[in-house]
């Protein structure tokens, strides 16, 4: 009988463990989306993408920028603040200084994203390739950016 209480008891807290871990992702993701879709519904009335691509602030920096427009006129709740700042921190949230930052920034953000660029890691030999293609797809790279750019991919986001 203490054998099978033991099993019940351990399977019961498995199931309870594993239910709470699936309700705090499913919290986080419903914080994430509704900043997305706060995000979507006011900031893009007045702004396109590419201002905002080019920031790649931290949370102090994106709450800063939020409350400013806010000031301005856009229709934001505060409560939304906190949603809107974990989504464009997500997306388009800081990222280690170097000089090929700017290069970065200016050239690869206006196709992607920062959160697709962070999560590329790659060894110097396959972000070469990586430029290379993007070189073949019109991208518009001098040769010294993208050795600047290179050197910047390669220290910061390889495995």
């Amino acid at each position: 009988m203490n054998r099978t209480l033991g099993r019940t008891s351990l399977w019961l807290l498995a199931t309870v463990a594993t239910a709470a871990i699936a309700f705090s992702a499913g919290q986080e993701a419903s914080s994430y989306n509704h900043g997305e879709q706060v995000f979507n519904a006011s900031c893009m009335e007045c702004h396109d993408l590419r201002p905002i691509q080019m920031q790649a602030l931290d949370p102090d920096g994106w709450t800063k920028i939020v409350k400013a427009m806010i000031e301005k006129g856009a229709k934001v709740k505060v409560d939304d603040v906190p949603s809107i700042v974990e989504y464009l921190v997500a997306n388009h949230g800081p990222l280690p200084d170097g000089a090929g930052k700017p290069v970065l920034l200016n050239k690869c953000t206006s196709c992607h994203d920062l959160k697709r660029i962070k999560q590329h890691l790659a060894s110097p030999e396959e972000w070469a390739e990586t430029l290379n293609a993007m070189l073949n797809e019109g991208a518009s790279l001098s040769d010294e950016e993208f050795v600047v750019l290179l050197t910047y991919l390669a220290r910061n986001f390889r495995p």
